[in-house]
């Protein structure tokens, strides 16, 4: 059973839901160590006065804060819990609006919401019932490991899931950061038409289960040819980019790629029943030779 990262409370308007906040994800990507290169031996990292040259322990460090001129401000971490917004424990709630209205850029990690206790579930339950009937998130604030956050609350399968967010000022400008834009291009009418056949002919329902991580399974497959001496399969190299001359032609070639595999995996079931078909016919063939015999 997991434990609990964060506890506390839901606050908006004189109402409190007390709460545990629980990890949504993990991670499962190849952990790798490092070592100079050529041998076995393993690269340690350690806190290092740069003065005497003497390890320090964890527990002696402090965060110091440049304010120019080689002078720091040395901070305690009690004096940062002491002034942290919402030391009270509390996420506390600022506004609901829709969750249609949140564009996904902000949303950073997710987070499970759980009751703070039996005797608080009612309250819990009366929160995530009238935010799932209205369609709408709870936008907050809270301190989690010495930073504040902003949050989205949102009802999800009979839970609250709180969603960390980025500020407004984290956020970057995409015209300020990318070297190039589309501008006003305007693809052509039957290229548009056409991009939206393809779309249409790879839609599916949302599965999350019909996707891995695959990379990850090749490193290990990697790690394990290597251990074993054997030789290394190469990956696909990228594809090429799409020239504009044949966009129409290479559109029209992926609608009719995309509308063939997709009438093989409907036609796959229906071809068990086909392959069952000769054993019922198999029986009036072997009543032919009694019928000769008779007619003898």
């Amino acid at each position: 059973m997991a434990r609990s990262i964060w506890s506390g409370v839901i606050s908006f308007g004189l109402v409190s839901v007390p709460v545990r906040i629980y990890s949504a994800t993990q991670e499962h990507e190849v952990s790798f160590h490092q070592f100079q290169k050529g041998t076995s031996d393993r690269i340690r990292y350690r806190r290092v006065n740069e003065r005497t040259g003497k390890e320090v322990e964890f527990g002696d460090i402090v965060k110091g804060a440049d304010v120019g001129g080689g002078e720091y401000v040395m901070v305690e971490p009690d004096e940062l819990d002491q002034i942290a917004p919402g030391r009270s424990r509390s996420i506390e709630v600022h506004a609901f609006v829709g969750l249609d209205e949140i564009d996904p850029v902000y949303y950073q990690k997710s987070y499970y919401l759980a009751p703070g206790s039996d005797d608080t579930a009612k309250t819990y339950a009366l929160l995530r019932d009238a935010m799932a009937d209205a369609n709408r998130a709870a936008i907050g604030t809270l301190v989690m490991r010495s930073k504040e956050y902003l949050a989205a609350i949102r009802p999800q399968d009979g839970l609250l899931v709180l969603e960390t967010m980025h500020f407004a000022d984290e956020v970057r400008n995409p015209r300020d950061e990318l070297a190039s834009l589309p501008g006003d291009t305007k693809p052509r009418p039957q290229e548009l038409r056409m991009a939206a056949q393809l779309i249409d002919s790879m839609s599916s329902p949302w599965q999350p289960a019909d996707y891995r991580d695959t990379y990850t399974d090749r490193v290990k497959e990697l790690i394990d040819a290597k251990k074993e001496g054997a030789a290394v399969t190469l990956a696909e190299q990228a594809p090429e980019a799409t020239n504009v001359t044949d966009l129409m032609d290479v559109l029209r070639r992926s609608v009719d790629a995309a509308k063939s595999a997709r009438g093989t995996a409907k036609k796959a079931p229906p071809a068990k029943k086909k392959a069952a078909a000769p054993a019922k016919k198999a029986a009036p063939k072997k009543a032919a030779p009694r019928a000769k015999k008779k007619a003898a």
